[in-house]
């Protein structure tokens, strides 16, 4: 049996960091989402120029598995601002949500709980383009696959993206392994059914993808243009 996770999580931190200025305790094991194998999803943040920060430390700590996420104020805020650019907020999401369990973490949970309510920048006409040549690609290969194992790869790889895809077109965060789901059933749970149902069936796949691809303007090749990044110069 585990001991109750919050005076856990209390105890750790301040066995490991007894100078934190403050913690909060986040998660799945918070919430109804909790199983028996939840951890213990844990930001620490230390005081301005630790040297321990930033880093992630995993352990198991009295039965319970546990997940440290650990900065001082300024590695925090550029990982947050790392989370808003790449449209995927999980350091928003805990700071916003969990339980704070030792010191005051101040407004940062309300200020992160407002960028969760504003969701992630639109998408510009190039990110636009992007995802059509991204998913017309993607549809090509599938169309045209013979080999059974790349059909099967390819298949999952556009059922993956067009979730991804279907979220980002809506101006939607979005996540990997469940919290795709999650996210994908926040903004359409109609959709979301329908996308896990398409799961293992290529054709399925395709017609989801494709319907994804069409709210974008419909598949894009002929005349596809992506500009990159020139190098600085060395000297």
């Amino acid at each position: 049996m585990h001991d109750e996770p919050v005076a856990v999580a209390r105890d750790l931190v301040l066995e490991l960091f007894p100078l934190a200025r403050w913690a909060v305790l986040a998660g799945s094991v918070l919430t109804a989402h909790r199983t028996p194998g939840s951890d213990l999803d844990i930001v620490v943040v230390l005081p301005d120029g630790d040297s321990q920060a930033p880093h992630r430390d995993s352990r198991y700590y009295r039965g319970w598995p546990v997940e440290l996420f650990v900065h001082d104020e300024q590695t925090m805020t550029y990982y947050l601002d790392k989370d808003v650019a790449e449209r995927r907020p999980v350091l928003q999401r805990m700071i916003a949500t969990g339980l704070p369990i030792l010191g005051d973490p101040g407004d940062r949970p309300a200020r992160c709980a407002r960028v969760l309510a504003a969701g992630p920048r639109g998408l510009s006409d190039a990110d636009r383009e992007y995802v059509r040549y991204g998913l017309t690609d993607l549809l090509d290969d599938l169309a045209h696959a013979v080999d059974a194992g790349e059909r099967t790869v390819i298949a999952t790889a556009l059922w993956t993206a067009s979730a991804q895809q279907a979220l980002a077109l809506a101006g939607h965060w979005t996540g990997t392994s469940k919290w795709l789901l999650r996210e994908l059933r926040d903004l359409d749970a109609e959709l979301a059914g329908r996308w896990l149902a398409a799961s293992g069936d290529p054709v399925a796949t395709a017609k989801f993808a494709r319907e994804v691809l069409d709210t974008a303007g419909g598949p894009l090749f002929e005349g596809y243009r992506a500009m990159g990044v020139r190098p600085r110069s060395a000297n």
